[in-house]
């Protein structure tokens, strides 16, 4: 399947909240989608990634570049507004990865040397006996719906559809409001890392690794 061009396929659920915010679900996104889903994910990461990957306009060029809907399970409202997006990471790459060609692009040829380095602080390797989450990202006027329990059921699906036992995602310890998220639906916390140099680079110390069954 041409995902780049094909419109990608629904779940076949509708979703709908007391508030009247439904939504269908959906594997991958438009290409026309690549604004959006770089702003997203810029307001939900910009805040780690903003002293490395800034600044932001150069940083969502990236990743509009990069973004890989074969990667993606999107959310979108009845008249097509993407409200949120979840990512994973497989073997063959991410939601948002790229390499040195990609940096180069937007940064530079020493703006890629530099950046590279430091993003491979941040890269967590993928686990062969855990489907790895890389990231999830929800329109801030549609926070508190369901949309993000609902991405995260289907990053569950994927992962059994793809055979995996277990589902696994990293968190920044201080974001509190996420591993709260996380809990309810079921993560339980297996290790957590705390690094002074992340904290230099990134802004936070702390690393929570959480895992669940799908």
């Amino acid at each position: 399947m041409d995902w780049q061009a094909s419109r990608p396929e629904g779940d076949g659920r509708r979703h709908d909240k007391p508030s009247e915010v439904a939504f269908t679900l959906n594997s991958g996104f438009f290409d026309a989608d690549r604004a959006d889903i770089a702003e997203l994910y810029w307001q939900a990461f910009g805040g780690k990634l903003d002293r490395v990957m800034g600044p932001a306009d150069k940083a969502k060029c990236f990743i509009r570049a990069v973004a890989s809907p074969r990667h993606a399970i999107s959310a979108r409202a009845p008249d097509g507004t993407l409200l949120g997006v979840a990512g994973f990471r497989s073997g063959e790459g991410a939601l948002v990865s790229g390499g040195f060609a990609d940096l180069r692009a937007v940064y530079g040829y020493w703006g890629a040397i530099w950046r590279r380095g430091l993003l491979s602080l941040l890269l967590r390797e993928v686990d062969n006996g855990r489907f790895l989450v890389d990231g999830i990202a929800v329109r801030a006027e549609a926070r508190g719906h369901g949309v993000g329990t609902a991405l995260v059921g289907a990053l569950c699906r994927e992962a059994q559809a793809r055979g995996y036992g277990e589902i696994r995602l990293d968190v920044v310890a201080e974001n509190i409001r996420a591993r709260s998220l996380y809990e309810r639906l079921g993560f339980v916390t297996v290790r957590t890392e705390r690094s002074r140099l992340m904290a230099a680079l990134f802004g936070f110390s702390d690393a929570v690794t959480m895992v669940r069954k799908p």
